[in-house]
């Protein structure tokens, strides 16, 4: 009876099988096909190269023609488009050009490209160009602005919210990083008022024009001879805060929000050493005292720092208030020390932590927070690792890795804490390569995750910021946050980050001027208020860049950042008030636990290895897409609220709701070798014969001229001291817990 079924089952899949295809196959011949890749018209300027860098972060297919190659290929009709299975096929679903005509005067490819535009109504940003009539914009005078736009507020109009930047409150604060420098250029123009028959100009992003009372656009919609172009009057790059906010609105609309890839902002922090106690900086001796920091023989701190139970019951309240859960890498052997140093009889913290264990998240930190690279020799400073009589490394052996990873589970088991065993932080990203000293992982350090059935471990994003495998595990990088192990009080943080980023001129450690990767302090801080004034300001631009470049990868401070003065919760509270002023609900941050962060990046890693590979094909006919990738790699993408996944029998859901469209990840139904997406109806774009497609105009003399980019845009300028390249520059902040 069971083989009856199975094979009546069978059957019926075929006779659908069959059924799907040849309904396909009658749906192409009448419909256009649009390859879902975009193409890249590159000048090698920075607004062209942020375009590439989003599309990039979000998996979406680009094909780049750089200007300046003198082999690139011509674009042509026949470069463009052809026919497949008698249907007309647009090999590209949207086109970035560096400005509105980046060709010489007359040239072939723009008309080409305007052909093409209007014949499958594919769409246009123009990346930087200036307002002149040409793009539908009066030029920038009478009312009108040109110049630098440092500092400037720029706002989302109602077509704006009602279109592709939707997911934003409204403001689009332009940044001023360093008041010398010009950072960002504009132009601030009005539409025009008469425009040619059937076209519009329609501001999605203005800003108003200094002394009067109009609003210039800075970005609007310009539809004419039946093309649209997204026309972008600044010049941005790729980690300049105007730009990120608008970056997946741009893509979204020159892809009619269908496309490959997609863009989500992620913040997850981690607050390490959890019922350890930590070090303290010392403000006379300039370095901390128990660390590998201070001279050899220098005394123990007596007054280590500590979280307490009210420290958990303030994170508890905390965490409510601002719907964000911390995760805690812990060491078991901290409560037992506790217990031990201070001769009390239970450990309050601990308590605390079983009691309210459901609303936090842990990772195993190792038992004791040992170092688990080589063998250190810390008669010295800086350490070194020891060596044999033959110069050869002395590593921790495999056996002592297991030990400090196991304990801590059996420790976490015993007391009923709850942990994915799976997950793990070795204490300063130990065993993984420690440069100088340390060049290669331990080689124990592999087999020892894979006998634990480790599958995710954290590493240090500011020395390795790419994932990667180390036995059975992957790592998951982390940045570090300028936020120090050793500070309970804020006049130890402002006193230690005056250490490291003051010039020795100036009474600092003049690291700073040496390091090559940061800045240094004009003047040291105030210890009283340079916190509040400057480094929480700081910290929270450069956390707020990764948390809006589509980056899921977490963040790291201490426990005793929450103890004591709890100094974490300035930076905390800055970095989501500021980031709940800039998105709106439709757009929260998406906050993830370790292992979820090491299975997001492992899926985009393969993803995007077969995207550069050239083995995803992906297509829309009508309101249908189809995405065929390798098997066993997982199909990222955008769609409009309302679609679907179509599956042999019925349908199923696709992704979930982001910033007003669907997004997520998908495979192939039962019987299906490819991901098929039904768009809801409306979405599909309407079938246009060339026949039907009005002429298009391509002036001789409508080539763009390059317009101003300061030199603030082309070399992006640092926000300040552990922000060397003005994105996530390599950081100073100790990390030796």
């Amino acid at each position: 009876m069971g083989r009856v079924t199975r094979r009546a089952a069978a059957c019926a899949v075929a006779g659908l099988l069959a059924a799907g295809l040849q309904s396909t196959t009658a749906f192409a011949a009448t419909q256009n096909r649009i390859d879902l890749t975009v193409l890249v018209v590159d000048d090698g300027g920075p607004a062209v190269a942020a375009i590439t860098a989003e599309l990039t972060s979000e998996g979406t297919p680009y094909t780049v023609v750089k200007l300046s190659d003198p082999n690139r290929p011509q674009i042509t009709t026949a470069f463009l488009s052809d026919t497949v299975n008698g249907s007309p096929r647009a090999k590209f679903q949207g086109v970035v050009l560096p400005n509105d005509n980046p060709f010489a005067s007359g040239s072939a490819e723009m008309t080409a490209l305007a052909a093409y535009e209007a014949q499958f109504g594919i769409r246009q940003v123009d990346a930087y160009t200036y307002a002149r009539p040409d793009v539908g914009l009066n030029w920038a005078q009478n009312p009108g602005f040109i110049g630098t736009l440092d500092g400037m507020q720029g706002g989302v109009t109602a077509a704006g919210t009602a279109g592709p930047f939707g997911y934003l409150q409204g403001n689009v604060p332009f940044e001023d990083n360093d008041p010398s420098v010009s950072e960002s250029y504009g132009y601030l123009a009005t539409p025009l008022a008469t425009l040619p028959a059937g076209a519009s100009f329609t501001p999605l992003v203005d800003m108003p024009i200094p002394g009067t009372t109009s609003r210039g656009s800075l970005v609007g919609e310009y539809s004419h001879d039946s093309r649209k172009e997204l026309v972008v009057t600044f010049v941005y790059n790729q980690y300049q805060q105007q730009y990120r906010l608008l970056a997946r609105g741009m893509v979204d609309w020159l892809t009619q929000g269908v496309h490959l890839g997609y863009d989500r902002n992620y913040f997850a922090l981690h607050a390490d050493d959890l019922f350890l106690s930590d070090d303290r900086w010392d403000t006379n001796l300039k370095c901390t005292p128990g660390d590998v920091t201070c001279q050899p023989g220098t005394p123990a701190d007596g007054s280590p720092i500590r979280m307490t139970s009210d420290d958990v019951s303030y994170l508890l309240q905390w965490q409510k208030a601002n719907n964000f859960t911390i995760d805690w890498p812990f060491n078991g052997f901290g409560s037992q020390d506790y217990l031990e140093r201070t001769g009390a009889t239970t450990d309050g913290l601990l308590t605390s932590v079983l009691a309210n264990q459901n609303s936090m998240r842990f990772i195993n930190h190792t038992w004791d927070h040992p170092f688990l690279g080589c063998q250190q020799n810390v008669t010295v400073v800086p350490w070194k690792c020891q060596t044999d009589a033959a110069g050869n490394i002395q590593w921790v052996s495999q056996a002592d890795i297991q030990s400090a990873i196991q304990k801590n589970i059996d420790w976490a088991k015993q007391q009923k804490l709850n942990i994915d065993q799976t997950e793990l932080l070795t204490g300063e990203h130990s065993g993984l390569v420690t440069l100088p000293q340390q060049p290669t992982d331990n080689p124990f350090l592999a087999p020892a995750f894979t006998a634990e059935g480790i599958k995710f471990t954290g590493s240090d994003a500011s020395r390795e910021s790419g994932q990667r495998q180390i036995g059975s595990a992957l790592t998951v990088p982390r940045y570090p946050m300028n936020v120090f192990y050793n500070a309970g009080h804020t006049n130890e943080e402002v006193d230690e980050y005056n250490w490291i980023y003051t010039s020795k001129a100036n009474g600092g450690s003049g690291v700073c001027e040496t390091a090559g990767n940061s800045t240094c302090l004009s003047a040291p801080l105030n210890t009283g208020t340079g916190y509040a004034s400057y480094i929480v300001p700081l910290e929270t631009q450069i956390d707020l860049r990764h948390v809006t470049s589509n980056d899921p990868r977490p963040h790291f401070i201490h426990q005793s950042n929450f103890a004591e003065d709890r100094i974490a919760y300035p930076v905390l509270n800055s970095i989501i008030s500021s980031y709940n002023g800039l998105y709106n609900s439709t757009a929260p941050i998406v906050n993830l636990r370790e292992a979820a962060i090491g299975q997001e990046m492992q899926k985009r890693a393969a993803w995007n290895q077969a995207v550069s590979a050239g083995k995803v094909t992906a297509y829309r006919i009508g309101n249908t897409v189809t995405v065929q990738a390798p098997s066993g790699v997982q199909v990222e993408a955008t769609m409009p609220t309302g679609t679907v996944q179509t599956q042999l029998l019925g349908s199923t859901a696709f992704g979930s709701a982001y910033a007003g469209t669907l997004s997520g990840w998908a495979t192939p139904g039962v019987f299906q070798s490819s991901v098929t997406l039904t768009l809801s109806s409306g979405s599909a774009p309407a079938a246009v014969s060339a026949a039907k497609v009005a002429p298009t105009t391509v002036k001789t003399n409508s080539t763009a001229p390059k317009a101003v980019v300061p030199t603030g845009t082309s070399k992006a300028v640092s926000a300040g001291p552990g922000d060397s390249k003005g994105t996530k520059g390599k950081s100073l902040v100790p990390t030796s817990k």
